[in-house]
């Protein structure tokens, strides 16, 4: 997913960024509330990781401006405060959950996997399109229940496209969920892992349609393409 962290200390920014890059997921990380709400601005994201404690404006004024934009991002909160008033002030006033410092990052990442099954109203982590089979969990693909063995980009750009399947995702949607903004790649790249998704596919009853001048769309074999989404609409939703 694509991730906007929050979070002011350099050692637990590191690590989070980290785990969260090597699980596959895309990260922006900002260190203060002026500098969230301002990539918030100019970039969509599918979940925000908040700090509470920020120089200058903290995270409370952070969620409060997200809502009062309607915005409905998953924002998961990590805090040092540990009194039980101050968490149900947290969910009260827009935060989705919270961890409480320190924390496993393992459940930090299952968390945000829980978060981002909410919106569309998915209970499990197991998706399935035509004879395709995906364990977000698990990490694992199946294809008529034969193993495919997919590299991390290749997992996630399935992911984005099944979660919408029928739908066309913009080129330029699917080069932000894939890619860091410090990463400097082409189209070219979106191209090559879409390659290689169709061969490691062969069997699929699903395919990786291009729809020219629009980007891709995955869908049963026969069945038409929907209409392309909106740029900054979330791939969660």
């Amino acid at each position: 997913m694509r991730m906007l962290l929050v979070e002011d200390n350099e050692g637990l920014g590191d690590a989070v960024n980290r785990h969260l890059r090597n699980a596959g997921h895309s990260v922006e990380w900002v260190r203060s509330g002026e500098d969230a709400l301002e990539a918030f601005a100019l970039e969509p994201f599918d979940a925000v990781i908040l700090d509470l404690s920020l120089p200058g404006r903290d995270g409370l004024s952070v969620i409060a401006e997200l809502r009062r934009g309607r915005s409905s991002v998953p924002v998961l909160v990590v805090t040092a405060r540990a009194e039980i008033d101050d968490k149900i002030s947290l969910l009260d006033q827009g935060a989705d959950d919270y961890l409480v410092k320190p924390f496993d990052l393992r459940e930090l990442e299952a968390r945000l996997r829980a978060l981002l099954r909410r919106p569309a109203g998915q209970t499990t982590s197991l998706a399935r399109v035509g004879n395709v089979e995906m364990d977000m969990a698990g990490h694992l693909v199946t294809v008529g229940g034969r193993a495919v063995d997919l590299g991390r980009r290749e997992f996630r750009l399935l992911e984005i496209l099944l979660s919408k399947p029928g739908v066309v995702v913009q080129k330029e949607q699917l080069m932000a969920q894939l890619f860091s903004y410090d990463e400097m790649v082409s189209t070219n790249a979106l191209e090559l892992y879409v390659s290689r998704l169709r061969r490691k596919l062969e069997g699929a009853s699903v395919e990786i349609a291009t729809v020219r001048g629009a980007g891709y769309v995955a869908r049963v074999a026969g069945e038409p393409a929907g209409k392309p989404k909106a740029t900054g609409e979330r791939l969660g939703g």
